[in-house]
């Protein structure tokens, strides 16, 4: 679809806001759930967006910084792949192949990361000289300068595919060979299971894994709307929390605490 220079400039500052927020990490405004969405509340392309950013989430709950090792640019990812599937103008048919097409560009923006923080280690020592004078209005300014950077980081991208157009988008989307196209949506459907898998390994324990096969269970139960599995769930948070409080030994009668108090009502049941 073709958008007007309004949809292109709040595309712009959704994208500039996510880069941001990729360091600021205060309103999530990079988490591919709210950038997708807000890109598609704006194009008037809301549903396909949103299913991209829902599935595009899965995926980033397996990204995180560990030690010098950096994620992916969830940031990217997000933004770019939601004006892809906007220009392509497939609806929700594209989103498959969006997946498929923010995760290399989640890899690619790692280099841009690395540039911007590479520049930033030059703001750091400007910053140090001000602190030196005294100049607090200084500080600030790099501060606001080093942040900006990063916005720019996403931004800039974004205008490069809304200046390519929606047609040589839709003409690349369209000209793509059946098998390449399945071949996209089924590895962005492995992605999205490989995503989740990584979510869950980090979080199974013991304790969670009845509440997550209960989940499981009730998800494929087709006559239970999304606001009663919603009260199940906010009911088995209620129940887990109840749980826990109740939790934990002082040491007597070998009853040993272990700082996981669900799990000293378990082992002690």
């Amino acid at each position: 679809m073709d958008l007007n220079i309004i949809q292109m400039i709040l595309v712009v500052i959704i994208a500039f806001l996510a880069g941001m927020e990729g360091v600021l990490d205060e309103f999530h405004f990079h988490q591919p759930v709210i950038a997708c969405t807000l890109i598609g509340l704006v194009t008037g392309d809301l549903i396909p967006c949103l299913i991209l950013g829902g599935t595009l989430q899965m995926i980033a709950l397996g990204w995180a910084n560990i030690g010098a090792a950096v994620a992916p640019d969830a940031a990217l990812a997000s933004v770019a792949s939601a004006i892809i599937l906007v220009l392509g103008g497939q609806g929700n048919a594209g989103v498959s192949s969006a997946i498929a097409i923010a995760v290399p560009l989640a890899v690619a923006g790692l280099l841009l990361t690395i540039i911007c923080r590479t520049i930033a280690t030059g703001f750091v020592h400007l910053m140090d000289a001000a602190a030196r004078e005294g100049n607090f209005r200084k500080i600030e300014f790099w501060h606001i300068i080093a942040i900006c950077m990063q916005g720019v980081r996403i931004a800039i991208p974004a205008a490069l595919i809304l200046a390519i157009g929606a047609g040589p988008v839709r003409g690349l989307l369209a000209s793509m060979p059946i098998w390449l196209t399945d071949g996209l949506a089924i590895g962005g459907g492995m992605v999205v299971a490989v995503g989740y898998a990584m979510v869950i390994n980090m979080m199974a324990t013991k304790e969670v894994w009845p509440f997550f096969a209960i989940g499981f269970v009730l998800a494929t139960v087709t006559q239970i709307t999304l606001i009663g599995l919603g009260a199940i769930g906010v009911a088995l948070a209620l129940i887990y929390l109840a749980l826990s409080k109740q939790g934990g030994g002082s040491g007597k009668g070998g009853n040993a605490n272990t700082g996981d108090p669900l799990g000293d009502i378990i082992d002690h049941y």
